[in-house]
């Protein structure tokens, strides 16, 4: 390989691309650096887009990773409007359908997802995902022009827009194949109370049923359900997951099992070829596996480390996943990674809206989500990183303070 680095193309209009950007030159590295998107927005973030973006809070320009003119000040070139079609690794350079040919010593894959489509939807007007800017701007119009809008699928893009809905004044129903919205993160206990937030203001939740198809000749006019009912509906929004952009690198050789495979320091099997943010499934040191998270803070630390490594760090990528969510006077956060078999305990009280709750696995804490508490996220972020055991009741009683549970032993 060579070692000199003249040039760093950086592919993709997200936070992993931008902070990637931004982590070269604070890195000191004054070489080329160009950002290519097929977006025709400069980076931003995506959080905003289902929450304040989408009901009118937060103005569009709040979303960029960086004000319109760092760019230029720091030397940084950004390609929009055209998309990378090839990677050459033989002569390393990146081709787009714009026909430029940029020559690359290395390669950032920060490509992201597209949200899965809803089978048979087929051309129907009325049917719409959420993923970019241009997204959350026309389905905010569609949902102040609509009646009633049908959210399929209760994860955190559907209860988030069903949630952003009811605040604009339009009737909503969700649904989903599983018992509770958010049911395969956080569970039948926890997914309950969020489907009770729901149902408390005003959605019309359909769990346990899935979609059998869609009504309409040439706009969506109901949805139809496995347990034989129809909803009449003006707008169906579909939030049913995402599937990472994979092509360019399966079309380049790379290695590709549910994203970019990737090795603890986000480098594919080329050592030349990084990767971060959604299309990132990394060696994960703590669980021992790969993982592809699909959040914002894993976009944010994924790409300043690969910025980083691409320099020679050679650091690994070892934080704890992390997501936030706000959902009508509910805010929550979320760290570690918990599975469905976890014993899960809760500290304060879920009718007030304020608790905590933990997921333990053998007796030791691996993920915690905090509701309406805000001064909590660094403690339990130590005790999760400790992966000490600790009794269940010392975890429920709050008068036992967090941070004494963090503190390391002796």
């Amino acid at each position: 390989m060579n070692d000199r680095i003249d040039h760093v193309v950086l592919i993709g209009g997200g936070l992993a691309a931008a902070k990637a950007a931004e982590g070269l030159r604070a890195d000191g590295y004054t070489g080329a650096v160009i950002l290519v998107t097929d977006e025709t927005h400069r980076p931003y973030e995506r959080p905003p887009l289902s929450k304040g973006v989408l009901v009118g809070d937060e103005s569009e320009d709040t979303v960029h990773v960086h004000p319109a003119d760092w760019y230029a000040e720091h030397e940084v070139e950004v390609i929009t409007g055209d998309a990378v079609t090839t990677i050459d690794r033989t002569a390393g350079r990146v081709v787009t359908a714009g026909g430029r040919s940029l020559a690359f010593d290395r390669l950032l894959l920060a490509t992201g997802a597209v949200p899965r489509s809803l089978p048979g939807a087929g051309d129907l007007d009325g049917v719409v995902t959420l993923r970019t800017l241009d997204d959350s701007r026309r389905l905010g119009e569609l949902l102040r022009a609509a009646g009633h809008v049908t959210v399929v699928g209760a994860g955190w893009i559907g209860c988030e827009v069903a949630a952003a809905a009811r605040r604009l004044g339009t009737e909503v129903a969700m649904v989903d194949p599983l018992a509770t919205p958010l049911h395969r993160v956080l569970g039948p206990r926890i997914g309950t109370l969020f489907g009770d937030l729901h149902r408390r203001h005003g959605v019309d939740l359909r769990p346990g049923v899935g979609v059998t198809g869609l009504h309409g000749t040439d706009r969506v006019e109901g949805v139809g359900l496995g347990d034989g009912t129809v909803i009449d509906t003006e707008l169906v929004v579909v939030g049913i997951g995402v599937v990472p952009r994979v092509e360019l690198a399966e079309a380049a050789g790379l290695a590709v099992r549910d994203g970019v495979v990737l090795d603890a320091t986000l480098v594919t099997d080329d050592p030349r070829i990084f990767a971060a943010g959604d299309v990132a499934n990394a060696w994960h040191p703590r669980y021992q596996r790969h993982l592809r998270v699909e959040h914002w803070s894993n976009a944010l630390h994924q790409g300043r480390l690969a910025a980083a490594n691409m320099l020679g760090a050679g650091q690994a990528h070892d934080a704890l996943p992390y997501f936030f969510s706000d959902q009508y006077d509910l805010g929550m956060e979320y760290r570690g990674l918990a599975e469905a078999s976890d014993e899960i305990v809760v500290r304060g009280d879920p009718e007030r809206g304020e608790f905590v709750a933990f997921w333990l696995h053998e007796g030791r804490p691996r993920a915690a989500m905090n509701v309406n508490l805000w001064d909590v996220g660094d403690d339990l972020r130590r005790l999760l990183e400790a992966e000490r055991r600790v009794p269940p009741e010392l975890l429920r009683d709050p008068e036992v303070p967090l941070a004494d549970l963090a503190a390391d032993e002796g």
